[in-house]
């Protein structure tokens, strides 16, 4: 009786594992939850998302996706008047196509991106792989990635 259990419990572990990773939303390599690089706001609009700060007539306005909301201080995404979507900040559950996440360790993420440099900022940045005007960037504290985001290489939004 006691094999039998065992059977099934591992049964379902393995079939369940499959669904929960299709769940997690992917950042990369053109965009994130319906929305691209590049995108304009009407388009950005249309795929659901909420304005957070206004950018005035020249710049750039900071938004969420309504699926994915960040909380009172923070953006999920920005748009710029000349470039449209210029950059995505990752929801903490998200990950990219390559399966680096929040809680990644840097050793992981640097055999993952072999070209990863850090910026004059600290940021651990490289090109997106399959999209070459588009750059990851990744905080990386205590040795663990604690947040990531991608955004267009000629994005005008922040420095």
């Amino acid at each position: 009786m006691m094999k039998l259990l065992i059977t099934v419990a591992a049964t379902l572990t393995l079939a369940a594992t499959p669904a929960l990773a299709q769940t997690k939303p992917v950042v990369g390599p053109n965009g994130f939850g319906g929305l691209k690089l590049g995108m304009s706001l009407k388009q950005a609009k249309a795929a659901g998302i909420t304005k957070k700060i206004d950018g005035g007539t020249d710049g750039c306005s900071g938004w969420d996706l309504k699926k994915y909301p960040t909380g009172k201080d923070n953006v999920g995404l920005y748009i710029s008047p000349k470039l449209g979507v210029a950059a995505f900040f990752a929801p903490k559950a998200a990950k990219t196509p390559e399966g680096v996440a929040v809680g990644t360790a840097k050793s992981q993420l640097k055999k993952v991106y072999p070209h990863l440099k850090q910026d004059t900022h600290g940021f651990w940045v490289t090109t997106v792989p399959g999209n070459t005007k588009a750059y990851y960037s990744f905080t990386v504290l205590h040795g663990k990635v604690t947040e990531f985001g991608m955004a267009l290489k000629k994005q005008d939004c922040f420095n």
